[in-house]
């Protein structure tokens, strides 16, 4: 599918207001909670739980209560990531990806909403993370409901379904972007020339003082700015920050607005959402997301690091 030309519309109370006149509009990153209200059930729109346990959910949890339509996908255990080349939460094979999608009843046709749970930038990120999958694919009708589901239930006004809803399996084709497939040559590339990398994940690992589980060195990829995933929705909620206040932040971190830079966390997780807001919602279109990170990175030991707390 051809990339669609976006417009933002205003930033309403220090969050993005982005909606759609209609359901023939091209698909804006976020949509609120009063258009889902209104077109959850529209036969062209396919509204995904991604509700899993890493948010402290459950497919209990989608049964006891969804958005109305909603079709369910366990970010987690569904195979939206896979293990490739013993790295760990890499993006699943295309093949399987599109077995998965179909599987839902999404189509090349259809208008993808995505939400998870609702309450930190870490479930957050686990929309992100299948909002990058969709775009990786091809498929640029996808958006992402601001605050999640707790965001959606906060108003009693909005109507919630209980149950499992099912949609026909359908056919979905992916038309896979390799210009967003960065690799780890990539990245050295970038970091070795003066590039723009940007590390995603907090202060204490990208000072080196702790690291991930399954991260084998400490520190951060050379000259990377921090910009720690917390500060991209309002009070590290599940609500985005305004497009102003992105700017001010990215600034604060040495993050330029534009041009290219590689985002990266520890699994390619919370390095979505500093794509998703240099990307979608500031429009830098030069933004890349680096899947492997910090795992596949500190893995490889020809690859340089860089701490500023040695303590290890």
């Amino acid at each position: 599918m051809k990339r669609s030309k976006m417009s933002l519309m205003p930033w309403v109370g220090g969050a993005v207001s982005l909606v759609f006149a209609t359901t023939a509009m091209a698909a804006q990153p976020l949509v609120d909670a009063a258009w889902v209200k209104d077109h959850s059930c529209d036969p062209n729109v396919r509204v995904l739980d991604i509700r899993n346990k890493w948010d402290g959910s459950r497919k209990g949890d989608y049964q006891k209560g969804h958005i109305p339509c909603a079709i369910y996908s366990d970010y987690s255990s569904a195979g939206w990531r896979a293990k490739v080349d013993n790295t760990p939460g890499q993006m699943s094979p295309v093949a399987k990806l599109e077995e998965l999608i179909g599987g839902l009843g999404i189509s090349n046709d259809n208008h993808v909403v995505i939400y998870s749970r609702g309450t930190n930038a870490l479930d957050m990120g686990s929309a992100t993370r299948v909002y990058w999958t969709f775009k990786a694919l091809g498929h640029d009708e996808v958006s992402i409901l601001n605050g999640g589901y707790f965001g959606y239930t906060a108003d009693e006004k909005n109507p919630v379904e209980k149950g499992t809803h099912k949609s026909l399996p359908a056919k979905f084709t992916a038309d896979l972007q390799e210009d967003m497939i960065v690799t780890k040559a990539d990245v050295a590339k970038a970091s070795a020339s003066g590039g723009v990398t940007v590390d995603l994940r907090p202060a204490h690992q990208y000072l080196g003082i702790n690291k991930h589980p399954k991260a084998s060195r400490y520190g951060t990829i050379p000259g990377s700015a921090n910009l720690p995933e917390s500060w991209l929705t309002a009070n590290g909620g599940s609500k985005w920050r305004s497009e102003s206040e992105l700017k001010q932040l990215f600034a604060a971190a040495g993050v330029p607005e534009t041009g290219e830079e590689y985002f990266f966390c520890n699994s390619g997780h919370w390095a979505t959402l500093g794509w998703f807001a240099s990307s979608e919602l500031m429009g830098n279109k030069d933004a890349k997301m680096y899947d492997g990170s910090m795992i596949e990175w500190t893995n490889d030991k020809s690859l340089p690091m860089e701490a500023t707390v040695n303590l290890n």
